[in-house]
C-alpha cells in the first residue's frame, strides 16, 4: 500500500469529517484509505449549548459561548498539515477539499506544497482573483438565495465572535429554503438526517488575499476540480469562473475537470459515483 495514496478529506462549513463516512465507506471497499480532518472548533470540538436541545431556548442560544470564536484560517491549516505530515509518512496524499474547504485547502498547499501530491475541489472555493466574500457579489451568484441561511441564523455575530446556525429549527419556509440551496434532489428523510450531522457554529475567518492561490506554491501542485452540475449554493458558473481563473493564473498546469450531477450534499449521501470518479485519479 506504500505507492496508494490517502485521501484526506476537508469538510465545509458547519460540516465535520463525520460528513465524508459514506464516501470513505466506499473508497474502503475500493482498497483505499482516507482520513477525513477535523477543523478546529468542528466534530467532538464543537458547541452544543444545552438552548440548541428540545425544547430550544432561542434567547439563550444566542448569548451562548461557542469554542470555535477566535479560529482563524491559519489554524485550520495548521490542522490540516498536521494530517497531511501523518499521512505522508505511508505514501502520497491527496487533499479533497468540499465547499468552504477550499479556502482551507488553497492556505495549506500555498504553505506546504510538499505534502500534496493531488488536490482535488469538489465544488469547492479556490480564490483566485478575488476575495471569497467578493465572489458573492458577481454575477455568477446573482441567482444564489441569500436567505436561506439568514432566516435560520441565531444571535449576532459580532458580538458572538462566531456564525451560529439554527440546524434544528422545525420552521418549514426555512427548512425549504436550505433544501433548496443545498439538496434539492434529496429526499426529505435525507436531507435531515445530512442536516443533524451538521454543528450550529463556523467561525468568521475567510481569509484576505494573502489567502489567495498563489502561483509559485499553490501552482504546481496536479489538480481536479470536480464540478457539482446542479449546485445551488455554489452554482456551476461560479465553480467554472474559478477554473478559468485558475488556469489563467498556471496555463501550464490546469486543473482536469471533471462533473458529478446532483446538489451541494449529494454525492456525500450517496456517494457511490464520487468513489469511483477519485478512485480513477489514483491511476493517473
Amino acid at each position: 500500500m506504500q505507492n496508494s495514496p490517502t485521501f484526506v478529506f476537508v469538510h465545509g462549513a458547519f460540516a465535520n469529517s463525520f460528513s465524508f463516512a459514506p464516501l470513505q465507506a466506499e473508497l474502503a471497499l475500493l482498497g483505499h484509505r482516507s482520513a477525513a480532518v477535523d477543523l478546529p472548533g468542528h466534530g467532538f470540538e464543537a458547541t452544543f449549548p444545552a438552548a440548541y436541545q428540545a425544547p430550544q431556548i432561542l434567547d439563550a442560544l444566542a448569548a451562548a459561548p461557542g469554542r470555535i470564536k477566535g479560529v482563524t484560517l491559519a489554524d485550520n491549516a495548521a490542522r490540516v498539515i498536521e494530517v497531511l505530515e501523518r499521512a505522508k509518512q505511508n505514501g502520497p496524499t491527496m487533499l479533497v477539499a468540499h465547499s468552504r474547504g477550499g479556502i482551507t485547502a488553497t492556505a495549506v498547499a500555498n504553505a506546504r506544497p510538499e505534502l500534496i501530491d493531488r488536490m482535488v475541489y469538489v465544488s469547492a472555493w479556490c480564490p483566485v482573483d478575488l476575495d471569497v466574500s467578493d465572489y458573492y457579489a458577481q454575477p455568477e451568484m446573482a441567482d444564489v438565495d441569500a436567505g436561506a441561511f439568514a432566516a435560520t441564523l441565531v444571535g449576532n455575530p459580532a458580538e458572538l465572535g462566531l456564525l451560529r446556525t439554527n440546524f434544528r429549527t422545525a420552521d418549514p419556509a426555512a427548512l425549504a429554503a436550505l433544501k433548496r440551496a443545498l439538496a434539492a434532489d434529496l429526499t426529505d428523510d435525507e436531507f435531515r438526517a445530512f442536516l443533524n450531522t451538521f454543528q450550529p457554529d463556523e467561525n468568521l475567518d475567510v481569509g484576505t488575499s494573502a489567502d489567495r492561490a498563489r502561483a509559485a506554491t499553490w501552482g504546481p501542485i496536479p489538480k481536479t476540480y470536480v464540478r457539482l452540475a446542479a449546485d445551488a449554493s455554489i452554482p456551476l458558473a461560479v465553480q467554472d469562473r474559478m477554473i478559468r481563473e485558475a488556469e489563467a493564473l498556471t496555463p501550464d498546469n490546469p486543473f482536469d475537470v471533471r462533473t458529478l450531477e446532483g446538489s451541494h450534499l449529494h454525492w456525500l449521501v450517496h456517494p457511490k459515483p464520487a468513489a469511483e470518479l477519485l478512485a480513477n485519479l489514483t491511476a493517473r
